[in-house]
């Protein structure tokens, strides 16, 4: 029995995954990471299931990390910081891997961890009015395990628009970026992604998820060495001075030491 996130499938093999810590913003904890990396595995092993829409409850799709598992990792050791680094790339690797289409129904705020989350779907739909920003740089972090999905996802010159500056933008810019295939009013949010759905009722899943293996193939590499590349900068960041800086002045409601008066 899921905590954190809810599954749904309808008669037709579609399944709905929903993030679902509405008063959290659906933030990624440890028990969400864990969640989704079995839901994962449970869709993609399902005779029944043939499109899988990533989905989340309230007023946001995903706020990024936890603050409780942000504190938890100022205090932890390297292995530790390590391995919570890892469960999140192997989360993410689960559902980029998925061997079925995922679609993403995008509301409210993605920030962060949130925006990786946006990259593993094969493809997404946001309402209008809807905020992003890969905002790790601001704590003195870097948005190092969600990158290479991130990279992938729209390639690096878009990435460098906003993968280091921490700035917010809309919908309507995150479709301009490739994060997002369309960015629609609220109320058709749910037409958007059912039109997306419709195409593979028939196609034959098979062939489905032996031409998304491929295409995964042919894309940029994202295998082990990538990952722990990946999971050795966070941890590297997170024991910089600047890390420890930046996570207490969040916390501590302050500016950072670096932030410029304006």
């Amino acid at each position: 029995m899921f905590e954190t996130i809810s599954i749904a499938e309808d008669s037709r093999g579609v399944a709905t995954l929903t993030l679902d810590r509405p008063e959290k913003h659906n933030a990624l904890s440890a028990a969400m990471i864990g969640e989704l990396t079995e839901a994962a595995a449970r869709l993609g092993a399902s005779a029944t299931v043939r499109v899988v829409v990533l989905a989340a409850a309230g007023e946001s799709f995903c706020a990024g990390g936890d603050l409780g598992w942000m504190k938890a990792q100022m205090t932890a050791d390297g292995p530790t910081r390590a391995s919570e680094a890892r469960r999140l790339a192997h989360m993410l690797r689960a559902l980029n891997d998925l061997p079925k289409p995922l679609i993403g129904r995008v509301q409210g705020q993605a920030f962060g961890g949130g925006l990786g989350l946006i990259s593993v779907c094969d493809v997404a739909y946001g309402a209008e009015g809807a905020r992003f920003g890969l905002t790790e740089t601001r704590l003195g972090l870097i948005p190092a395990t969600i990158g290479p999905y991130v990279a992938a996802r729209v390639g690096e010159a878009m990435a460098r628009r906003v993968f280091f500056s921490a700035r917010l933008f809309g919908a309507e810019e995150a479709v301009r970026l490739g994060f997002l295939a369309g960015a629609v009013p609220a109320e058709a949010l749910d037409a958007a992604v059912e039109a997306e759905i419709l195409p593979y009722l028939s196609c034959a899943p098979g062939a489905v998820a032996e031409a998304k293996a491929l295409l995964r193939r042919f894309g940029p590499r994202i295998d082990e060495e990538t990952i722990e590349a990946s999971v050795a900068a966070l941890v590297n960041r997170w024991e910089s001075h600047e890390a420890r800086e930046g996570v207490e002045a969040f916390f501590g409601r302050r500016a950072a030491a670096w932030s410029a008066k304006v």
